[in-house]
């Protein structure tokens, strides 16, 4: 759980982001501008439904890939778990009209009835996953019956296709701020395919992905993707520094890539699936 002192710090960039907005300054919400690729791709695809999902929304503020489109009339739905950070958001979209709040953890169980629940039309135009955890598994469960036109979703970046990581579903798992996390751009090729997906960009750790019939020459592969979006970008370790650690998993074969990430995880081997 986040301290005190980090999540006081947060709120206060949150709230100078927010009055610097009202004042008419430009500012960026998200990370790295990823608002910027969001806006291209939904021009390039545009939705037929102005709904947005946002899955781990923190304070809705710092970080946030959506505010931008709820401050534009979007409607949708906005989940976060941890209590400071939601009562933060609670208050940030308290005026958003048509934008449902909820604080709970988001699961391969819950996930479609937490959006019928809210009324997310199953061809909703933007969802943005990013729960640190099980997020394959939750992703599969809602492309089981929903289509949103556009998915932003954070990878595990460390790990170099064709290797395929992903985190169990557990319900008692809990994100412990390691490289434990998520999955690969190599699992998120595997799931996309399943799903009739196509990826569209990576932004360092961001994917994007469409519909496949909407993709057409815009499609990537899991390679090409990772090597435009995230190795070939010369900052990539000055933005994510803590990768540094598993920087050598890129010179290494798929085996020992394996081995060299058990070692540095020792007895966590239950809770994630690596393949290739």
């Amino acid at each position: 759980m986040p301290s005190i002192s980090s999540d006081l710090r947060r709120a206060a960039l949150s709230t100078r982001k927010l009055l610097l907005a009202r004042l008419g300054r430009e500012v960026r919400f998200s990370h790295f501008g990823e608002e910027e690729v969001i806006a291209r791709l939904l021009v390039a695809h545009p939705p037929a439904e102005r709904f947005c999902v946002d899955f781990g929304a923190g304070d809705g503020v710092e970080g946030s890939n959506t505010l931008g489109l709820f401050r534009a009339g979007w409607q949708g739905l906005a989940v976060e778990a941890e209590p400071r950070r939601f009562a933060f958001l609670s208050r940030v979209l308290a005026s958003s009209e048509g934008v449902g709040l909820a604080r709970c953890g988001v699961t391969p169980v819950n996930v479609v009835p937490l959006l019928r629940a809210y009324g997310i039309p199953t061809e909703f135009g933007f969802l943005d996953l990013d729960i640190d955890g099980y997020d394959y598994f939750v992703l599969d469960a809602l492309l089981a019956d929903f289509r949103p036109t556009l998915i932003c979703v954070e990878i595990n970046e460390s790990f170099p296709p064709p290797l395929r990581f992903r985190v169990k579903w557990d319900p008692k798992w809990s994100y412990a701020g390691d490289h434990l996390h998520g999955f690969s751009i190599g699992a998120l090729g595997e799931l996309a395919h399943q799903h009739g997906y196509a990826i569209v960009d990576l932004f360092y750790n961001n994917a994007f992905l469409v519909p496949a019939e909407r993709a057409g020459g815009a499609a990537l592969t899991p390679e090409e993707a990772y090597q435009r979006g995230y190795l070939g970008r010369a900052d990539r370790l000055e933005r994510l520094p803590w990768n540094a650690e598993l920087e050598p998993m890129q010179r290494l074969s798929p085996e020992e890539a394996s081995l060299f990430f058990a070692e540095r995880h020792p007895n966590r081997g239950d809770t994630y699936e690596l393949t290739w």
